[in-house]
């Protein structure tokens, strides 16, 4: 841990987990440093203390100098991403990466941060053209259900198979509210469609719920935090970046942890740069609601 969030939390004050791969992976350089130092001052306005989380050079860093901050946003060759089972083998080889929901979540549990703030979450895919089944389930869910870290994002992208990512939650008992709405967003998208188990409408029923939670289970809990609706991207616009990008994983045979970074990059390119805002602006939406509820948890 950086010396600020060791004081931070040896202190009781609160602090807010952030993600790399969003940063390395899903914006282009140079608007992701901009991004990354807006969400560390996001968190710090609402009253909270940032935690990137990265793995460089060997070493697990939960919360980045800025210096650090530049080189997981720098342009030139793509930091490794790297999911829970990565970690492990990037530190004993001395690599270098961006962690991804599984991995930070994860990390942040380990440090003792019980808040973590991102984009959109990992889920269940759907079946390649052709096949019945896919066996391509995001680790983020099966991290979620044995860490018993809040995750704040804003649903998860519409190119998973939703239902069946809501099925999965279920099954392991990871708790699922809708902040002031009683639908699951989809990123781009202020709704699926499909209803949310629960729902809080201020911080401080979020940080109740995750209190009991805890109490009772080891799993975490999701909470999801519907775009800015001045930022939700317009539904034609949204059908038909992601039918052409379906078809473009489809051309290229993309399958696996490639599937949402080549849809990023389509949506980036194709949108004229209306899915770069909306990006930007639900992930600083769900850093400064993480931080709003971490406040609430201090003791």
């Amino acid at each position: 841990m950086s010396a600020e969030v060791a004081d931070a939390l040896a202190e009781g004050r609160a602090v807010v987990a952030l993600e790399s791969t969003l940063l390395s992976h899903g914006l282009p350089p140079g608007r992701n440093l901009d991004v990354a130092t807006r969400l560390e001052r996001t968190v710090r306005d609402a009253g909270a203390v940032p935690a990137t989380v990265a793995v460089l050079d060997g070493q697990a860093l939960v919360g980045l100098s800025p210096a650090q901050l530049e080189r997981v946003c720098a342009e030139g060759p793509e930091l490794d991403k790297l999911s829970l089972r990565d970690v492990g083998p990037a530190v004993a080889l001395g690599r270098s990466g961006a962690t991804t929901v599984a991995a930070t979540a994860a990390l942040a549990d380990a440090a003792g941060i019980a808040v973590f703030a991102t984009g959109g979450l990992g889920g269940v895919h759907l079946p390649p053209p052709g096949a019945a089944v896919t066996w391509d389930v995001s680790a983020d869910l099966g991290v979620l259900a044995r860490v018993g870290t809040l995750v704040v994002c804003s649903g998860v992208k519409s190119v998973l198979d939703i239902p069946a990512t809501l099925e999965v939650l279920e099954t392991h008992s990871v708790p699922v509210l809708g902040y002031r709405t009683d639908e699951f967003p989809a990123f781009y998208r202020r709704s699926s469609g499909l209803p949310v188990p629960g729902r809080a409408d201020d911080p401080a029923q979020v940080a109740a719920v995750l209190t009991a939670h805890r109490q009772l289970a080891d799993s975490g809990l999701l909470l999801a935090n519907p775009i800015p609706e001045e930022y939700e991207m317009d539904g034609a616009l949204h059908d038909r970046l992601l039918a052409e990008g379906l078809e473009l994983l489809r051309t290229r045979g993309v399958t696996g942890s490639d599937v949402t970074p080549v849809l990023l990059e389509h949506f980036h390119t194709a949108s004229g740069g209306v899915s770069l805002d909306a990006n930007e602006a639900l992930v600083v939406a769900n850093a400064r609601l993480g931080a709003e509820v971490a406040v609430e948890l201090r003791p």
